[in-house]
């Protein structure tokens, strides 16, 4: 029995490692993604407001009281569910075969992909307005950082994860 109970212990240690790795891997994405449409922004036409505001029509709240500040919290709300997903796509691959190679090459990778299907399939359906908000190209961009971002502290995470258990 005591051996059950340390297998479900492990498991649930795991399953809130893989959490909050995720968590803070997909914040430092979305806020990768949001001082890059900044930076963009700063230099161009296109207001980050706009931005935001964009992706809160996207989902349906465009009509709240604030669609910028809430068009930000659904941004991070998403990436942070993004990071979780990417992580654990990370962590599914045995560990023999896992390195900061494959592992950069597998969040960017995953990270086009997901470009991918929001600004060719998704979004042309669900808000057509707001793949034109920003230059498709812009948007990819955006998309790599977060996958940089997210490697860099999935990678601080996994080693502080890794030398926090080995104590």
């Amino acid at each position: 029995m005591q051996g059950k109970q340390t297998a479900i212990a492990i498991a649930h240690d795991q399953r809130s490692s893989l959490m909050q790795i995720g968590l803070v891997s997909g914040l430092a994405g979305g806020l990768a993604e949001i001082l890059w449409i900044t930076a963009y922004s700063a230099g161009s036409n296109t207001s980050a407001a706009t931005v935001a505001r964009g992706v809160s029509e996207a989902v349906g709240f465009g009509g709240g009281a604030s669609p910028v500040a809430l068009g930000i919290i659904i941004h991070l709300l998403l990436a942070g569910a993004l990071g979780v997903a990417v992580v654990g796509l990370m962590r599914a691959l045995p560990l023999r075969d896992r390195g900061w190679t494959v592992d950069l090459l597998l969040a960017v990778t995953a990270l086009s992909g997901v470009w991918a299907f929001n600004f060719l399939i998704l979004l042309p359906v669900l808000s057509p307005e707001f793949v034109t908000i920003v230059p498709m190209p812009v948007s990819f961009v955006s998309k790599l950082l977060f996958g940089l971002a997210a490697f860099v502290a999935f990678k601080a995470s996994d080693a502080r994860t890794t030398i926090s258990s080995r104590r």
